[in-house]
């Protein structure tokens, strides 16, 4: 009897299209990327780089690209890590680009709305190039990690959970990096900030686990 052989194509295109993302971004901007590569526990990328920073920045814009396609691919993962078979159809992985591109970038637009309207744009521009670099810096992360949990080790919902842990860490120590270098703005517009972490940090998140727990 044949047995059901997993083939991997599309996961090595995927994470050979954002390796070549990155190899871009490092080539067109060496300097910032090596800054960039220590950004988690060093706040000197953000100071320096926060004061170039633009509406659309293509550094950014390149290692984004990498983001999505490797966060895509971590969550078919962690949907479907006690499958037997761990191979995606093209129309699985659009749906999750298109999905996580789209939330993204809409959530990035009503951050800076909301910077607007509260009139904290300055506060607000700091912790959106903070929150962008260290979600670009996960991008970087998930490349490895996704090509371990394709390549060499049936993933397991433990494992599953430790990844996520340690990706929340370093995610929740860019959040303390932010305010720790904006204390002062920070206490100038407390109310307006806490109300802007519970609006548009903590309740989507919140809605998401809750819908994708009760489906």
């Amino acid at each position: 009897m044949l047995r059901n052989v997993p083939t991997y194509e599309l996961f090595t295109i995927i994470i050979v299209v954002s390796l070549l993302f990155i190899t871009l971004a490092k080539a067109l901007y060496p300097k910032r990327f090596n800054d960039f590569v220590s950004v988690v526990g060093n706040s000197k990328y953000l100071k320096i780089y926060v004061r170039e920073q633009k509406f659309f920045d293509k550094f950014d814009a390149l290692l984004f690209v990498n983001l999505i396609l490797s966060a895509a691919i971590f969550c078919f993962i962690c949907f479907h890590y006690d499958s037997a078979l761990l191979t995606p159809s093209s129309d699985d992985l659009f749906k999750l680009v298109v999905g996580i591109g789209i939330f993204v970038l809409i959530k990035v637009l009503l951050e800076r709305l909301i910077g607007s309207l509260f009139e904290i744009d300055k506060l607000i521009d700091a912790y959106l190039f903070q929150k962008i670099s260290y979600k670009n810096y996960l991008g970087l992360l998930l490349v490895p990690i996704n090509v371990f949990l394709i390549f060499s080790f049936k993933p397991n919902l433990t494992i599953i959970y430790i990844i996520i842990i340690i990706l929340l860490i370093i995610n929740v120590s860019g959040l303390f990096t932010t305010i720790k270098t904006n204390q002062s703005l920070i206490k100038q517009n407390l109310f307006y900030f806490i109300l802007y972490l519970c609006a548009l940090e903590i309740a989507p998140y919140y809605f998401m686990y809750y819908w994708f727990t009760n489906k």
